[in-house]
């Protein structure tokens, strides 16, 4: 994790709130820890590397703060070759860029081995369906799906040093490094004291970023 603090968040916090405004979405700055949690996923489309990033823009006693985590937004190559039996008639999951308001919150992601995340409870989300069976995330020309997923926000159980996906994440937006991780839960509890169990997230494409960033490079 890197964290931004002083010029440099404040310059990148104007940024991102104007490809986000730019874009019709809503960018939080009331009061401390008021959370924009937002995701830039890689246009070079390789679901196989921790290539994307998670930024999360936020004030401390007035200030802004800028978190920023390597992570993925994609499902893993593995997984992509080989759709979840459940919706294998369907295909995977990948998480269509949008902004996701109240829809996530602090709660148990995880079968045998559970452990808290944001998940998806507050309400659903869009995904697009692939199935054509290869290791690309594939996003234009597939189907699009509404609903309750359980597309959670969480980490991986492999090694911090990891650097391929494999089948980390079937449509999750998954953290690189489980230290990272639950710095960012420690930073959405305390979110929670302030403005409730409930937490938007955006997911902005690094194509669209640069174009409504206008003449900033700012992924």
């Amino acid at each position: 994790m890197s964290r931004l603090t002083g010029l440099s968040a404040r310059m990148m916090v104007d940024q991102y709130k104007r490809v986000v405004t730019n874009m019709g979405y809503a960018f939080f700055e009331k009061g401390n820890y008021n959370l924009n949690i937002i995701g830039v996923r890689n246009e070079s489309g390789d679901a196989s590397k921790f290539d994307d990033f998670l930024k999360v823009f936020y004030k401390i006693d007035g200030e802004w703060v800028v978190d920023v985590y390597p992570a993925t937004t994609e499902p893993g190559p593995s997984i992509l070759r080989r759709p979840l039996k459940s919706v294998r008639h369907k295909g995977t999951a990948i998480l269509k860029p949008d902004q996701y308001r109240s829809v996530y919150q602090i709660g148990t992601h995880g079968g045998k081995r559970k452990y808290t995340a944001l998940v998806q409870r507050g309400g659903p989300v869009e995904v697009i369906r692939d199935n054509d069976r290869d290791s690309q995330a594939d996003i234009e020309g597939n189907p699009i799906e509404k609903g309750m997923f359980g597309i959670n926000i969480h980490r991986h159980w492999g090694s911090d040093e990891r650097e391929y996906t494999g089948g980390v994440s079937a449509g999750c937006q998954v953290f690189q490094s489980s230290v990272d991780f639950y710095e960012f839960m420690d930073t959405c509890n305390k979110s929670a004291d302030t403005w409730g169990n409930g937490f938007t997230y955006t997911l902005l494409d690094e194509i669209d970023v640069k174009k409504h960033g206008l003449e900033y490079d700012i992924v």
